[in-house]
C-alpha cells in the first residue's frame, strides 16, 4: 500500500502524507458487526480527566473484532478488506458456510477469496491468517494477536505492522520475541494468528498539521516548561529557564525520559527472559 502525498498548496500540505486506501474493497462496515462508541473526552465516572490530551474527533462505530476465533476447524472465506477507525490495522471481513461474519486484522498477503482456519489441531498448516497453537508452530514463525492466557483471545501485537517471533520452545513455554525487543515466555497452549499485521506504511505518514490530530481526538500538548509553578514541575522561572534538578519529570513529580516504573514484585516478572531495550 502505496502513501499518498499532497501537493504543497499550503504550508502544512508541503509534508503532509496519508494512506492511499488502495487495499480497500468496501466503503460501508457490516451492520450486524458495528456498535455505537461513546467518548470520554478521558474523564472517569466522576468526570475528572484521569487521561490527558483526549477529546473531540469525527465520531465513529465500533467494530466488533473477534480476537478469539473460537469458531474451530471452520474454513472461513475472506469477503472484503475494510478500513477500521479505531485502530491502525486494516480489517478483513470473514464469511463461514453458514453465513456467519467476522471481523479479523488483516495481516500482510490476505486477498479476497483466501480461506483461514482457527484450529487447536495439528492437521491444518501453518499459513497467513490461520489461528493455531502455539505448539503447533515451527520455530521462526512471525505471528500476531498473541494470548498471554489459555483461551483469553488475542491481547498482544495488534497494530499496523507488528509481528512476534517464536524463538524457541522449552518445556510448557515457547520463548517468543515481541515487537520492543522483549523475549517472553507463553505457554504452548495459547494460540496465535500467523503473519504480520497489514497496512505496514502507518508508521511512516505525516500528520501535517494540527487540525489533523484534532480529527483523530487527539488534543494539543503543552510543555510543562511554557506553564506556571502551580501547573508543572518545570513551570515557572525568568524568562528561557531550564528543566532544574533533578528534573525531567512528569507533572505529578515521577522522573521520566528513561526512568523506569515496572514494578519489580509484578507477577508476570517469571515470564520475562530479556527486557526490551
Amino acid at each position: 500500500m502505496p502513501l499518498k502525498i499532497y501537493k504543497p498548496t499550503t504550508a502544512s500540505r508541503r509534508w503532509m502524507t496519508g494512506s492511499d486506501f488502495s487495499e480497500i474493497t468496501k466503503s460501508e462496515p457490516e451492520k450486524s458487526l458495528i456498535r455505537p462508541l461513546k467518548k470520554t473526552g478521558g474523564r472517569n465516572t466522576y468526570g475528572r480527566i484521569t487521561v490527558r490530551h483526549r477529546g473531540g474527533g469525527h465520531k465513529r462505530m465500533l467494530r466488533i473484532i473477534d480476537f478469539k476465533r473460537d469458531l474451530f476447524d471452520i474454513a472461513g472465506k475472506v469477503i472484503a478488506i475494510e478500513y477500521d477507525p479505531n485502530r491502525s490495522a486494516r480489517i478483513a471481513l470473514i464469511e463461514y458456510p453458514d453465513k456467519i461474519r467476522r471481523y479479523i486484522l488483516a495481516p500482510v498477503g490476505l486477498k479476497i477469496g483466501d480461506e483461514v482456519i482457527s484450529s487447536q489441531q495439528k492437521e491444518f498448516e501453518p499459513k497467513i491468517g490461520n489461528c493455531l497453537l502455539l505448539r503447533y508452530m515451527p520455530s521462526g514463525t512471525l505471528v500476531h494477536n498473541v494470548e498471554l492466557n489459555k483461551g483469553s483471545g488475542g491481547q498482544i501485537v495488534r497494530s499496523a505492522g507488528s509481528s512476534a517471533q517464536i524463538m524457541a520452545k522449552e518445556g510448557k513455554y515457547a520463548h517468543m520475541r515481541l515487537p520492543s525487543g522483549e523475549v517472553r515466555l507463553i505457554n504452548l497452549d495459547c494460540r496465535a494468528t500467523i503473519g504480520q499485521v497489514g497496512n505496514i506504511e502507518h508508521e511512516a505518514i505525516s500528520i501535517g498539521k494540527a487540525g489533523r490530530s484534532r480529527w483523530l481526538g487527539i488534543k494539543p500538548t503543552v510543555r510543562g516548561l511554557a506553564m506556571n509553578p502551580v501547573d508543572h514541575p518545570h513551570g515557572g522561572g525568568e524568562g528561557k529557564s531550564g528543566q532544574g534538578n533533578p528534573h525531567p519529570v512528569t507533572p505529578w513529580g515521577q522522573p521520566t525520559k528513561g526512568y523506569r516504573t515496572r514494578n519489580r514484585k509484578r507477577y508476570s516478572n517469571k515470564f520475562v527472559l530479556k527486557r526490551r531495550k
